[in-house]
């Protein structure tokens, strides 16, 4: 039975890893759950998993979840910060960490895992794109094992041909190829994205997700980070990536190999698919999503980005062409824009707008930043700088 530790266990990608799990209790045994501070959810879970450890980020909500645990009388250790997780995703008895926390700050756990030769279960793309190459070197170095479970990545992963030890080999490919859904907006003019409010922007029309990604998803920087993910997790050269907007999101990326094939992974938009994918991987265990029904798909329809209405996914492979200073102030500022926008402090264009004045802005070189330590501060400053031009 292998022991899986959950960052991000109140997400929406801990509840569809935990839907998969209840599928197949008698592969899985939950060694650890980690969230920020939702106490009323992760005692539920607790009381469910019996995990050997909850983590919670915010010292006063651990507190909460410690005096509600053991007033049930749950023999689970509640632990808080940072620096617990990382020593939790090394333990020894670990076999399976599922980094799903939101944003750069997964990026030290996601690191440790690797460090520690961990299988990951990569959700929490900002790690790739705040320090690619930082943590790819970790993995290559310590012998970690990368399975993508955002579901364009997994797909492109199912999609390829894999080596005799499982792991993807590119002979014969000439091109990846993501699939954007094009989001809420799709097809709308600069002059009409003016005027869309939050709510509208938190309408996916196909995936049920989390306030941030969705809003990324509405701007297209979240195929941007996707599109800097597959850069560094398949070692794919910038011009050999490609992405189409596809809004029934029922193909969910493609490999082009040179011989002029195609090969894709098709399924409903449930994120329990790749997460089961994954999480057995090379075998297959049920997911618990239902089944895609090919006499009742509609048809299904390609078309090329709007790089001017949205420019978020240009300036994502622009920073990438650019390297690691753009990279970082890429995600550290959008990071910032988003959340003013969820507050109603920022009007949806200008997440883009004010992220590329950061981006033209950007002074510091690439050698500059080598460590995780070099990687946040340099994050933290455009951060203090993002917020300064609300």
């Amino acid at each position: 039975m292998k022991q899986v530790s959950i960052l991000g266990a109140t997400g929406s990608i801990g509840d569809s890893t935990l839907k998969v799990i209840r599928h197949n209790r008698d592969r899985y045994q939950i060694h650890s759950l980690v969230a920020n501070q939702n106490v009323e959810k992760m005692f539920a879970l607790c009381e469910e998993f019996l995990p050997q450890y909850a983590i919670l980020e915010d010292q006063h909500a651990a507190t909460e979840l410690h005096l509600r645990v053991k007033s049930a009388g749950l023999k689970v250790e509640v632990l808080s910060g940072e620096s617990a997780i990382i020593e939790i995703v090394q333990a020894p008895e670990v076999d399976l960490v599922v980094a799903a926390i939101v944003g750069a700050k997964g990026f030290l756990s996601s690191l440790a895992a690797a460090r520690a030769g961990k299988t990951i279960l990569l959700a929490n793309k900002e790690t790739l794109v705040v320090g690619g190459e930082l943590f790819m070197q970790a993995v290559k170095k310590f012998g970690a094992t990368i399975l993508p479970i955002d579901s364009e990545h997994n797909a492109l992963f199912q999609s390829l041909p894999k080596n005799a030890d499982g792991t993807a080999s590119y002979e014969g490919v000439k091109r990846l190829i993501l699939t954007a859904s094009g989001g809420p907006f799709r097809g709308f003019s600069r002059e009409q994205l003016e005027q869309v409010t939050l709510e509208q922007a938190l309408k996916h029309p196909n995936w049920a997700m989390g306030a941030k990604v969705t809003i990324d998803s509405a701007t297209l920087m979240n195929k941007g980070l996707e599109f800097i993910e597959a850069h560094f997790l398949f070692e794919m050269p910038v011009e050999k990536i490609n992405v189409v907007v596809h809004p029934q999101s029922m193909i969910h990326s493609l490999v082009e190999y040179v011989d002029g094939s195609l090969i894709s992974q098709m399924g409903e938009a449930d994120m329990s698919i790749p997460i089961a994918h994954a999480l057995a991987y090379p075998e297959r265990v049920i997911s618990g999503a239902k089944s895609l029904d090919l006499t009742k798909m509609p048809i299904l329809t390609f078309e090329e980005p709007d790089l001017v209405a949205f420019p978020a996914l240009r300036l994502a492979k622009e920073s990438l062409v650019a390297g690691a200073s753009h990279l970082v102030a890429l995600n550290a500022a959008n990071e910032v824009f988003v959340e003013k926008f969820l507050q109603k402090q920022l009007r949806f264009v200008e997440i883009s707008d004010k992220l590329a004045t950061i981006l033209d802005n950007v002074t510091i070189s690439n050698s500059a930043l080598q460590d995780e330590a070099s990687l946040l501060a340099y994050d933290q400053s455009i951060r203090l700088l993002a917020q300064k031009m609300i």
